[in-house]
């Protein structure tokens, strides 16, 4: 009897010790919403929020490489029928994986943004395209700090062919409001930029003697800005010593071309990448413009 009043508080014991070591469920609940009406002007507005909850990778630099973090992207729509453009605000919310979402988040982003994505277990893109012009700005996703924008798409692509070491390539293109009074300079085209996952590593800024010309290649209705990597297979003498495949010699190709009704005409500069650094020395460059590296 003895044997068995043991036993049996033991296994009470054990089952409160296991309910006490249980943590408890997270939960979260937001609501999307639609709403259509007739506003003073007799002009139909729609306004539309969508929430939507996203688990990241692991790996994310800056944090435990076990971690996660729990993302909550609310994006809020304004647009007004028959009319041009939008107002949109989109909005991140960050927690740890396994913390109360009731409380305050790590981090909180809300900008002008139609939408927003993670790329890899790097960066948070918002896509800022709310009228004409398409461009796009990049937050570590690890802590929310702000890290570039670029008015072509995101370049991404690994130095390395053993180990994956991403890099990133954006290329800004100022506004005439440009918080930075420097890019204000009439000179100025634009600025490139080559940054690994915890920061910026290169910025190059691209100017043109004219001011006309550089006026004209900084417009955004009036030109399109491309970015893009071009690799090329090594020689067969560095092939035949490597021990082991040689890497590709690489390099970004930035192209800004006329839009129509203009004849095409694509301005071109190419940029060696050697040694994970953009060599300026042995760029190429169109006549009358000019490449200095830059920082913010």
């Amino acid at each position: 009897m003895f044997f068995s009043k043991v036993l049996l508080t033991t296994v009470i014991g054990a089952a409160s010790l296991a309910a006490q070591k249980a943590p408890r469920p997270i939960q979260a609940q937001s609501a999307s919403t639609f709403k259509s009406e007739i506003n003073k002007e007799g002009e139909r507005t729609v306004d539309r929020t969508n929430i939507a909850y996203d688990l990241s990778w692991t790996g994310i630099p800056g944090r435990p490489p076990d971690d996660r973090l729990v993302l909550r992207k609310t994006i809020h729509i304004r647009e007004i029928m028959g009319e041009k453009g939008i107002e949109a605000t989109t909005t991140v919310d960050a927690w740890p994986l396994g913390a109360d979402m009731k409380q305050k988040p790590s981090y909180s982003i809300s900008l002008p943004a139609v939408d927003c994505r993670t790329v890899e277990a790097d960066f948070l893109e918002f896509d800022r395209g709310l009228e004409e012009v398409a461009w796009w700005s990049l937050y570590k996703l690890g802590t929310g700090e702000h890290m570039f924008d670029t008015y072509a798409p995101l370049v991404k692509f690994s130095i390395s062919q053993e180990i994956m070491t991403l890099r990133y390539v954006g290329l800004e293109v100022p506004p005439d409001d440009a918080a930075d009074a420097r890019l204000k300079e009439p000179h100025v085209v634009a600025v490139l930029t080559y940054a690994s996952a915890e920061r910026v590593m290169k910025e190059v800024l691209i100017t043109a003697d004219d001011p006309k010309n550089a006026q004209l290649l900084r417009s955004y209705p009036d030109t399109t800005h491309t970015v893009t990597l071009v690799e090329r297979a090594p020689t067969s003498a560095a092939a035949s010593k490597a021990k082991r495949p040689p890497e590709p010699a690489r390099s970004l190709r930035i192209e800004i071309g006329e839009n129509w009704p203009s004849w095409p005409h694509t301005r071109t500069i190419l940029i060696p990448i050697v040694k994970d650094d953009l060599d300026l020395a042995h760029a190429t460059v169109p006549a009358k413009m000019h490449l200095a590296a830059w920082t913010r």
